[in-house]
């Protein structure tokens, strides 16, 4: 291989749909050695068919790489901790599985001896600012090719119909079933779905859209009961109580929340939310998995944490969803608010029995070595060490302020 073409070596992330495959031959039209890349995050997908595929149409290598364990357990258990939810509802399964699969893909262009490396992400999206943003954390001199991004490429293809010309053109093997009319992310932690005929807020999703989820009507009239084991906020143990099934690998465990939070209709929603870059998009996911574990995660949290410590707890949270959301996994402020939050886990051990039923998940109760409630302090038959008269004196000091705001505002207003 000469020189000239080894300095253009780039490493493609590739799935073998339209459109990195029209991306992987226009590469090689401009001269790049183009090493085709596919990480394995437990989307459902052919992946010997893809690599065949980037064989046909002219890479030089494909690499397929399996990091669902470590995906687990690097990326979703740190966002269980966190109670991850970007403004409040999105369990940013997408915005979980980007790092991940950066990391998988730096490595190998530095293995490649790769100067680039590119994605097929557009350019109104979070995709192509989380891909970029991991890619230079881990790789300060890499260049990344964003074509989407690029005049030559986006004047020219304009949409799909002209990426399907390009595709009879360059006799770029075609999908041999209609593509559905909305665009699909999957990995482990959930499914994603936006644009086509979702644009339109007011659209509402087709039942078949869905995958991961029984729609909750037809879900079962039988709920399944699960404890769920937590080791410093991190999920270590699940238990069906009617069947006696037990995980306690991470994957494993992960995998049986989704097949069962799936059963039971968990984890749909139907949101708006505010991208990166600035504009508002529609977007519908399943978390079944997720669901389950962030909502007895989040009791379990509540019932050994002081009250104060989780009001930082939680304005923590919400730095670490927007961190994620935005793609700055791997910065030197999201390192250390991943840290922060792991210190104020130490004492989140315990089990919280969850009942999972037609699309909701109820808390039935929880149990821990390092609860911080004290029944007999609260209970309404024993006094128990507590004086009701101090509660008088705490009432009048926390009304002071009240007191002279009223009183200062109302003499404003008479003295008009």
């Amino acid at each position: 291989m000469s020189a000239e073409v080894e300095k253009k070596k780039v490493v493609l992330a590739y799935s073998g749909g339209l459109d990195t495959s029209c991306i992987l031959v226009w590469l090689l039209e401009n001269g790049y050695d183009v090493v085709t890349f596919l990480a394995d995050v437990g989307q459902s997908e052919d992946f010997e068919a893809a690599r065949a595929k980037a064989a046909i149409l002219g890479a030089s290598k494909m690499v397929i790489q399996d990091v669902k364990t470590e995906f687990v357990e690097e990326f979703i258990w740190p966002s269980i901790r966190a109670n991850g939810l970007y403004e409040d509802r999105y369990p940013m399964g997408t915005a979980l599985a980007r790092p991940c699969i950066a990391r998988a893909m730096i490595k190998v262009a530095k293995e490649e001896g790769a100067k680039y490396v590119a994605h097929g992400a557009t350019g109104k999206g979070n995709d192509q600012i989380r891909f970029e943003l991991s890619a230079y954390a881990l790789h300060s001199t890499i260049e990344v090719i964003s074509p989407w991004r690029l005049p030559e490429f986006y004047t020219r293809f304009k949409g799909r119909n002209d990426l399907f010309e390009y595709a009879k053109e360059k006799g770029i093997p075609l999908p041999v079933t209609q593509k559905d009319p909305w665009s699909i992310d999957a990995n482990l932690m959930h499914i994603s779905y936006e644009s086509g005929i979702l644009e339109d807020p007011q659209t509402h999703a087709p039942k078949k859209l869905y995958v991961m989820t029984t729609h909750p009507e037809d879900a079962p009239d039988v709920p399944t009961v699960l404890e769920i084991e937590f080791q410093k906020g991190l999920p270590v143990k699940v238990v069906n109580k009617d069947d006696g099934t037990t995980k306690t690998k991470a994957l494993d465990l992960f995998i049986y929340c989704n097949e069962i939070g799936g059963k039971h209709g968990v984890g749909r929603i139907d949101i708006v939310e505010n991208r990166f870059i600035g504009m508002k998009s529609r977007g519908i996911y399943e978390t079944p998995g997720g669901t389950i574990l962030l909502s007895a995660h989040m009791d379990l949290e509540v019932f050994t944490l002081d009250r104060e410590l989780r009001k930082i707890k939680r304005k923590l949270d919400a730095e670490f969803a927007e961190q994620v959301y935005r793609g700055f996994w791997f910065s030197p402020e999201a390192e250390y608010t991943r840290r922060c939050i792991a210190l104020s886990q130490d004492h989140v051990d315990g089990t919280v029995t969850v009942k999972v039923y037609k699309g909701g998940v109820y808390i039935l109760g929880r149990a821990s070595p390092h609860s911080l409630y004290n029944a007999e302090l609260v209970s309404m038959n024993v006094q128990g060490d507590y004086e009701p008269t101090d509660a008088g004196g705490f009432i009048k000091i926390n009304a002071l302020r009240i007191r002279e705001y009223q009183r200062l505002r109302a003499s404003e207003t008479s003295g008009k």
